[in-house]
């Protein structure tokens, strides 16, 4: 069991602390149990209860940054009337002692900036000079401004000498307070949300942008809109405000991915109701792959020409009928809306209907007799273009030339040939040709019509019999 005198000495020791008296210049730390609309009032734990004017618990924003039940640091700045804080030091009212314990506490204190010197400010604190580094008048990647005459709110960071060596840092609070504002800002960026911010830097692959306290995002190239983009300069400029929406924010790596694209509706969602196969429309192609050309139909409908849609040239290859920047007329030849895919032929003028001919339908049929454009040699035969995605194949048997021939120069790459189709298959896809079968068909006819050429009017068979005898036993003179 306790002693009862010594259960009395430690409730007078303890009575003892609660009323000692506070000292101004002192640091001190409490919670906020009150916050009204001039002061607030903060527990100081066994010190009893103190002031603080709500102003000094504001961010830059003019929003209060703290609730009731949060611990804060600050200083006794009066005891006259009741204990009075504050969280930032004006200078002017500050002695030499206040300066020391503020840079212990980490308190900030008001300071003028005089002049620019060698390699920073000299900032006015109080009676004292204080030096500011340039690299810490400021947070790193902040414009350029003028700062002379200027007061601001500085934490001491170096106090040598008495206070004849003072270093102050006005970066060090603005970091804090962006660390502060960015915990409440980050509460807001989340998939889904349209917020504004400032671009602060432009790359090849996107843009930065600033949604508030140094929290950054960015909008890569290919999510500022919906056409293709040759250069993110092209849609923003460093210091332009804009839009953006939060499309995913990866805690893990603290990256957080914008769009612009996205606050717009999406071309392809109206395809469906405004494309159809066989369609005529004007596009720009613009850019050119081994594999073909990519044409925009419209603002965010690229198609693509595929290199089998094009007829073979005489030299040059496909790619020379195309280039960047060209505008041409394409056929549309096929639509998927789910892969966001079409694909187009480029039309050349007073050509037939790609359509027309697609899926061994009307014109590629057996039997039929075509003309095409020699596209390419293989050792088994001769592969013939005769439309946009339609390509026949002429046997060697077929070519209807001799075996030592050189079938090169006989069927020379881009030159038109004529053929008749001697087979489909069921699919469309493999069509076989022939150039003999053409040459057999022109000397049939032609004999066809010599020989109607050389026929007599029909007439009587004594007539004819007549002249036959007449013709094999003719009189003589």
């Amino acid at each position: 069991m306790s002693d009862p005198e010594e259960e009395d000495f430690a409730a007078m020791f303890e009575a003892s602390l609660q009323t000692r008296h506070l000292e101004k210049g002192e640091p001190v730390e409490g919670s906020i149990v009150a916050i009204g609309p001039e002061v607030a009032l903060v527990d100081v734990g066994g010190k009893g209860e103190a002031v603080i004017n709500v102003d000094e618990l504001k961010n830059s924003e003019g929003e209060i940054e703290v609730a009731v039940g949060d611990r804060i640091q600050a200083m006794v700045v009066s005891t006259a009337g009741g204990v009075t804080l504050s969280r930032r030091l004006a200078g002017s009212a500050a002695t030499d002692r206040q300066f020391e314990d503020a840079f212990h506490s980490g308190l900030p204190v008001e300071g003028k900036v005089e002049r620019e010197i060698k390699g920073g400010y000299e900032v006015r604190i109080g009676r004292q000079r204080a030096f500011c580094p340039i690299s810490q008048i400021n947070v790193r990647g902040a414009d350029a401004l003028a700062h002379e005459g200027n007061i601001y709110q500085f934490r001491i960071i170096e106090y040598k000498d008495g206070g004849s060596n003072i270093v102050v840092s006005r970066r060090a609070l603005l970091e804090d307070e962006q660390r502060a504002n960015a915990t409440a800002i980050r509460e807001k960026i989340v998939a889904g949300a349209v917020l504004t911010g400032r671009v602060t830097s432009i790359r090849d692959f996107g843009a930065f942008v600033d949604l508030g306290a140094g929290v950054q995002g960015l909008v890569h190239v290919s999510e500022m809109s919906w056409s293709r983009v040759a250069s993110p300069s092209e849609i923003v400029k460093p210091g332009e405000e804009i839009t953006v929406k939060v499309l995913r924010v990866d805690e893990d790596k603290q990256k957080i991915s914008l769009g612009l694209k996205q606050l717009s509706d999406d071309p392809w969602s109206k395809v469906g109701d405004s494309y159809e196969v066989g369609q005529r429309r004007s596009g720009r192609v613009t850019r050119v792959a081994e594999f073909g050309a990519f044409v925009e139909l419209e603002p965010g409908i690229e198609a693509l020409a595929h290199t089998s849609t094009f007829a073979p040239t005489l030299s040059g290859g496909w790619s020379s009928q195309v280039a960047p920047g060209m505008m041409g007329t394409f056929e549309i030849l096929s639509i998927s809306l789910e892969q966001k895919r079409i694909g187009v032929a480029l039309i050349v003028e007073g050509s037939a209907p790609a359509k027309a001919t697609a899926g061994g339908q009307i014109g590629i049929v057996p039997g039929a007799r075509l003309t095409g454009k020699v596209d390419r040699h293989e050792k088994f035969g001769v592969f013939v273009f005769l439309a946009p995605g339609r390509t026949g194949l002429i046997p060697l048997g077929e070519t209807g030339i001799a075996k030592e021939s050189d079938v090169q120069r006989s069927f020379p790459v881009g030159a038109d040939v004529e053929v008749i189709v001697l087979e489909v298959d069921p699919s469309g896809r493999r069509i076989r040709l022939s150039a003999k079968a053409v040459t057999e068909a022109r000397e049939t006819e032609e004999l066809r019509e010599w020989t109607e050429r050389q026929t007599p009017p029909a007439e009587g068979f004594g007539t004819l019999a007549d002249k036959l005898r007449s013709a094999l036993n003719p009189k003589k003179k």
